[in-house]
């Protein structure tokens, strides 16, 4: 019998892990830096990337993207100059102030994906 190591689940190629940092916090806000990184054999083009805040924070301003917000579900789509992100690498200039209520956990979203893809 011979065993095989499992395969990541990529579609079309594409498979990521998505970084998110509290960079820095304060009661009533936060800052928060993202990596996208490519681990697929395909580019990462006209990428959204969605994931779902867990504890009502609210982003107030990005950069390096463009958002839209509807209650805990974030969505960012890239800008006309960082569509692309190559297989095998990283794009790290999304980032946003956020805010958050001081009573509960500024958790870190647990899961994420691009173009519809889950994130590992």
């Amino acid at each position: 019998m011979t065993a095989t190591a499992p395969v990541p689940l990529t579609v079309n190629g594409l498979a990521c892990h998505i970084g998110y940092t509290i960079t820095t916090q304060w009661p009533s806000g936060f800052q928060a830096g993202i990596t996208i990184n490519n681990t697929g054999v395909t580019a990462i083009t006209n990428w959204t990337l969605t994931w779902t805040f867990a504890n009502g924070q609210k982003i107030a301003q990005l950069w390096d993207g463009n958002v839209t917000q509807s209650g805990a579900n974030a969505t960012v789509t890239n800008m006309s100059y960082n569509g692309s992100i190559p297989a095998g690498t990283s794009y790290t200039g999304v980032g946003f102030n956020g805010t958050w209520n001081k009573t509960k956990t500024n958790a870190v979203p647990v899961s994420f994906a691009i173009n519809g893809t889950a994130c590992k």
